[in-house]
C-alpha cells in the first residue's frame, strides 16, 4: 500500500465573498451540509490520503483548529501551517514543504467541491505532475487547457479573455517533490502572487505533466455564483428530493 500525504490550501482573503468573509474564513462557510473545508478533506480521504496538512492565514488558525481539532473525528490526522499573507497558491503550497519531506505532493484547494476523483496508482509513484480537468461553460475565470490537433495539452493559459477550450484546470494537483525547488525560483505575477499555473506550465515544458479529465460534478466556491452552484450540486447528491421541483441541469446552465 502506498502511503501518501496531502495538503489543503485554505489561505487568501476571500474578497469576492465579502461581506461573508468579514465574519469568518471562506473555507469555513457552509456548502450545503458541511463547512466548505470538509469537502476537500473528504476528497483526499476518497483517494486514500488521511495524513493531511491545512495551510491558512494565522488570523484564522484558531477557527480551523476549533472545528477540525486533531482530525480524529473525521478519520484523519491533521497538521497546521500558517501562510503569512495572500501571496498565491504556489506560495501556500511552499509552506507545506517540511510536511512532505521527500514524498510526492498531493494538493487541493480548500474551496473546490468534487463529486468523485479517480487517480491512477502510478500518479503516486512516478515523476510526473498531474492536473485534473473539467469542461465548463465559462472557462475564462480559470486556468484553461490548450490542446493540439491530437488532443494533447500544450499550454495552460491563466484566465484568458478568449479561451481556446472549455477545459479548465481544477484545484487538485499531484506533483513530484521537486515542485518546492521550482516554486522557490518563481517571481510574483502582476497580481503579486506566486501562480500555480506557472508551476503547471513548467512541468508541461519538461514533458512531465499529465492531464486527467474528470467525471461527475465539480465547482469552486470562490464567488457568490460559484458558491451557490456548489451548494446546489452538493444538495443534489446528498438529498435529491430537495430539488425535485426544478430541472437541475437547466438551472445550472441558466445560472452559470
Amino acid at each position: 500500500m502506498i502511503f501518501m500525504k496531502g495538503v489543503i490550501l485554505a489561505g487568501g482573503l476571500g474578497t469576492r465573498l465579502r461581506p461573508l468573509t468579514e465574519v469568518t474564513n471562506k473555507h469555513l462557510l457552509p456548502v450545503f451540509d458541511q463547512p466548505m473545508i470538509v469537502h476537500p478533506l473528504n476528497t483526499l480521504k476518497q483517494i486514500g490520503i488521511t495524513d493531511i496538512c491545512i495551510v491558512t492565514g494565522g488570523e484564522y488558525m484558531a477557527d480551523f483548529m476549533r472545528f477540525l481539532g486533531s482530525g480524529a473525528k473525521f478519520g484523519v490526522r491533521l497538521t497546521y501551517k500558517i501562510q503569512d499573507g495572500p501571496l498565491g497558491i504556489a506560495h501556500a503550497l511552499l509552506q507545506a514543504e517540511d510536511f512532505f519531506g521527500k514524498e510526492k505532493v498531493v494538493a487541493i484547494l480548500g474551496d473546490n467541491i468534487f463529486e468523485k476523483v479517480e487517480v491512477p496508482k502510478e500518479a503516486f509513484e512516478d515523476e510526473y505532475a498531474y492536473v485534473f480537468l473539467k469542461k465548463v461553460s465559462h472557462p475564462e475565470r480559470f486556468g484553461v487547457a490548450v490542446f493540439d490537433d491530437k488532443g494533447n495539452i500544450v499550454e495552460i493559459e491563466e484566465k484568458p479573455k478568449i479561451p481556446k477550450s472549455n477545459f479548465v484546470v481544477t484545484g487538485l494537483y499531484i506533483y513530484p517533490n521537486d515542485v518546492f525547488d521550482f516554486i522557490k525560483t518563481l517571481k510574483p505575477s502582476q497580481r503579486g502572487e506566486l501562480e500555480i499555473t506557472d508551476v503547471n506550465n513548467w512541468y508541461l515544458k519538461q514533458g512531465r505533466l499529465k492531464a486527467i479529465k474528470l467525471e461527475g460534478y465539480w465547482s469552486d466556491a470562490g464567488t457568490f455564483s460559484s458558491w451557490l452552484k456548489a451548494n446546489i450540486l452538493r444538495a443534489s447528491l446528498v438529498n435529491p428530493q430537495i430539488l425535485n421541483h426544478v430541472n437541475l441541469k437547466e438551472l445550472i446552465e441558466d445560472l452559470f
